[in-house]
């Protein structure tokens, strides 16, 4: 089964292509970090337990209040003594924008409260990841869609055999997105969480050090029109690398399903060195490392 890496830059569009992957004429099914990033962090769940003893110290609207969390079973009339009681913390959703606040910035207090943050989540995510590839391999699908924003620097890109990058040339395309699909965000925000997710050239940069056919670059500067052609095109060839009828194949043999995938994971791996490389050469150089869009 081939593992088709999606990733981006925020407000990129990558969510856009996700959709379009999942529907037909390609009905792939889609593993989504940023959903199970959510669902592991539930109430209840260990990572939402590790991330209250770090956090709810110091960020006191770190939980939604009572109101707020449509878990809440309907209750009686409350009594008028016992209003001033809040619910128990357990029960109640992080207050995501919250939480966010504390750990998107670049300065050195918000990027390590990040790592914390992130030391909690994402190997509760792998390991909900990997339990959703197991069931799509099983299920006999050709290829699965790892929907995952932060898919290079997790270092979880070596294990697709395919990887896309969305990007967009125009950073300023790139806030406005961001500001009018959360417009809560300050320019300032905003501009921190694009910060947090890498820049588009870097991801770029790191797609097109992949073998011919292992990697693509979706531009969506324009309209959802042309984004489905460049998606369409980018697909003709992955199909094209990896036939609907290869699946199969590796379904009924998982010896030669293991031997693939290892050649799969030293081709990534391959790759992530070479990149490495040539950015230590260019920081030799004084370059910026960028490559050019």
């Amino acid at each position: 089964m081939l593992l088709i890496g999606l990733t981006g830059s925020i407000a990129t569009g990558k969510s856009t292509v996700s959709a379009l992957l999942s529907q037909p004429p390609y009905s792939l099914p889609i593993i989504d970090a940023d959903l199970l990033a959510r669902q592991v962090v539930e109430p209840g769940t260990r990572a939402y337990k590790q991330i209250l003893a770090h956090f709810a110290s110091t960020t006191p609207d770190l939980l939604l209040p009572a109101s707020n969390n449509p878990q809440t079973p309907p209750t009686t009339p409350p009594d008028p003594n016992a209003s001033s009681q809040a619910p128990p913390c357990r029960s109640r959703p992080l207050n995501r924008p919250a939480l966010g606040r504390r750990v998107f910035g670049r300065t050195p207090s918000r990027q390590r409260d990040r790592a914390v943050l992130n030391s909690i989540v994402h190997p509760a995510v792998r390991r909900a990841m990997a339990l959703a590839v197991l069931r799509a391999y099983l299920s006999g699908n050709w290829a699965v869609v790892l929907d995952i924003p932060l898919l290079f620097e997790s270092g979880l890109d070596i294990f697709c055999g395919v990887v896309v990058v969305v990007g967009v040339r125009e950073p300023r395309i790139q806030m406005q997105r961001l500001r009018a699909r959360d417009p809560h965000l300050s320019e300032r925000e905003a501009g921190e969480r694009v910060q947090s997710q890498g820049e588009v050239e870097g991801k770029v940069g790191r797609v097109r050090e992949r073998w011919s056919g292992w990697g693509a670059v979706v531009w969506n500067d324009g309209g959802r029109g042309e984004l489905r052609e460049r998606v369409a095109r980018v697909m003709s060839g992955v199909e094209g690398g990896s036939p609907r009828w290869w699946g199969w194949v590796l379904l009924g043999a998982p010896w030669l399903a293991v031997g693939v995938g290892a050649w799969c994971i030293f081709k990534g791996w391959w790759a992530r060195r070479r990149w490495e490389r040539k950015e230590r050469e260019r920081e030799k150089e004084g370059g910026n490392g960028r490559p050019k869009l």
